[in-house]
This record gives C-alpha cells, structure tokens and sequence, in this order.
C-alpha cells in the first residue's frame, strides 16, 4: 500500500486531469511545459506517471489500459521507468540527504536535452517538488524551458503554489488540484479496497488532510499496533506525544502538527469563551513556526501543549 508514485499501476481521483491532457496529446496539442499543482499526497506524481507510461507504452505490447486507468506490469515502458533506463524519460526530484534540487540535477537535464534521441519517441522530463528549486536552478530550468528541443516535454509538480517562482509558472499550462473532504473519503476507501471508516475513526480525519496523509496515517497505525478504529483525537495526541515518536520519524512529527491544529479547530467551535484558546494558539503557532525554522527540539513545545490543553 505504501508504494512510490512511479509503482501505482491504478490511478484514483484524477481521471478527469488525466483525459484533459492525453485528449490534447492525441490531438497532437499537448504543451511543451505542464504543471500539476495542488497539495502534497492529492496523487499528482502518480498522475505524471500514468501519463507518460500512457505516451511511451502507445506502440508497446502491454499498452495503458485506457478504459480502466491502468498501467500493465509487463509493459517494458513500465519496468525501464521503474529502472530509470528509460532513453526517452529523464526524472529530477529531491535526492535524499537534500533540501532542494540542484542546479547539478538541471545541467544533467539540459545535457540529456541536447543529446540525439534515439528513437523517434516524444521525449519526457518530469520535475518533482519544484518548489525546492532556488532562483539559480529556476534560471538554469527557464533556458531549456522557454525554448525546447523538438518532441521534448516537461511536467512539472509543485506542492505549494506560494513557493514557485511566477517567471516559472507563467510559462507552463497549470492544472490545479484539489479534492474536497468527500473525495479525499472516496479516494481513500477507493485505495484501501474497502470503507475507510473501518480502519479509522471519522473524527481523525482533517478536512483538509489528502488521501495520500491519510494512508500514510494507516500504515503508521498498523506499524505500531494502534487501532485508529477506537482512538479519539486526543487518545492519539497523548499517544504520539508520550511515545516520543516524532523525534525518530519526520511523518509523525508533520502529523502531530496537524493532529494539534484539528484539536484547536475542533476546541474553538465548542468552547463558549473562545478568547483565552485563540491567545494559546497564537502563541503555539508562533511557536511551532520558530521551531521549524530554527531546528529547535520540539518536546518541550509537545509538553506544554499537552499539560496546558489536553490534560489542564
């Protein structure tokens, strides 16, 4: 369940974007520079691969399955990508030990740009997590963007519209994407083969979490044994808080976050004196905004929050 993007044989929530872009390939109008933008886990780089195993399986045995939106294991598109020897793919996203892509990772890219191709095949790059580009590789990307190669084509992914760089945006054909509280249920039961609510209690789920967070959050539960099925909210916050496993794993720590933010949400609607909760959250987002941003330790932030609010 907890695959890569580029292993999703099946693509959910998103065969409307998915139709709108290969019916402009078919038509032979499909722009040279697409963007894919919406929040984090919505299914966007699962997106990206289902288009371009779309365009590169189109003479191969094992074809895309276009009726039911998906990719056949035994497509050789499908295994190269998977490899990263595809001649006609190119892939730069966020290496590991890394807060931002390279401009390196974009000289690599132009130089696959100006190499012959080897078939007569369109030729494909596609660019994770661009919000991670500084203005040094944002520039080294617009001189191969603005004017590239024939049959060469960038899709681009970004996670937080306010990050990307606007010189970069205007130049493509954006897609935003979005799903509402019900289609974010959808997907997700749509992902588990089964009803969501029986592996999660509803009150657990933000209305703004993506089906890709909320799978994650099942997959965290079944690691530790948790059965979200009976935990409140703030069983789970006293749970994450007293177990310590933020300070091991970046998911909890991002989880915790949003578990404490749905806590105030759900507190300001019942509470009859709003005021003092609104001055505590203030203050803790200051907080927590000081902590991301200084890499300070966050267990005493943790511990206030829990001896004030959950346990006060």
């Amino acid at each position: 369940m907890n695959l890569r993007a580029s292993e999703n044989i099946r693509l959910f929530g998103m065969k409307v974007f998915f139709n709108e872009i290969t019916n402009l390939y078919k038509l032979k109008k499909m722009p040279t520079k697409i963007l894919l933008s919406g929040k984090k886990g919505l299914g966007k780089s699962t997106l990206a691969y289902h288009i371009v195993n779309y365009i590169l399986s189109e003479n191969e045995e094992y074809r895309y399955d276009f009726t039911k939106y998906i990719i056949n294991k035994e497509n050789k598109s499908f295994k190269l990508v998977q490899n990263n020897t595809h001649p006609n793919f190119y892939l730069i996203d966020l290496l590991n030990d890394k807060k931002n892509i390279d401009i390196s990772q974009i000289r690599n890219a132009i130089s696959y740009t100006n190499k012959s191709s080897f078939n007569v095949m369109p030729r494909l790059i596609l660019i994770d997590n661009i919000e991670t580009l500084n203005r040094n590789s944002v520039n080294a990307l617009l001189k191969i963007i603005e004017e590239p190669n024939q049959n060469v084509y960038f899709i681009l992914i970004n996670n937080n519209e306010k990050l990307i760089l606007p010189t970069l945006k205007s130049r493509c054909l954006t897609f935003k994407i979005n799903f509402t509280f019900e289609q974010s249920m959808f997907v997700s039961s749509q992902i588990l083969n089964s009803n969501l609510l029986d592996f999660i209690n509803i009150e657990l789920i933000n209305y703004y979490t993506t089906p890709g967070e909320i799978i994650n959050l099942i997959n965290f539960s079944k690691e530790k044994n948790i059965n979200l099925k009976n935990y409140t909210l703030i069983n789970l916050l006293n749970h994450l808080i007293d177990n310590n496993y933020y300070k091991k794993d970046e998911f909890v720590k991002k989880l915790l976050f949003n578990c404490i933010e749905l806590y105030f949400l759900k507190e300001y609607k019942t509470r009859k004196t709003k005021q003092k909760l609104l001055n505590f959250y203030h203050n803790f987002i200051n907080k927590i905004n000081n902590t991301k941003k200084f890499n300070l330790d966050e267990e005493s932030l943790f511990l206030e929050f829990k001896s004030k609010l959950l346990n006060g």
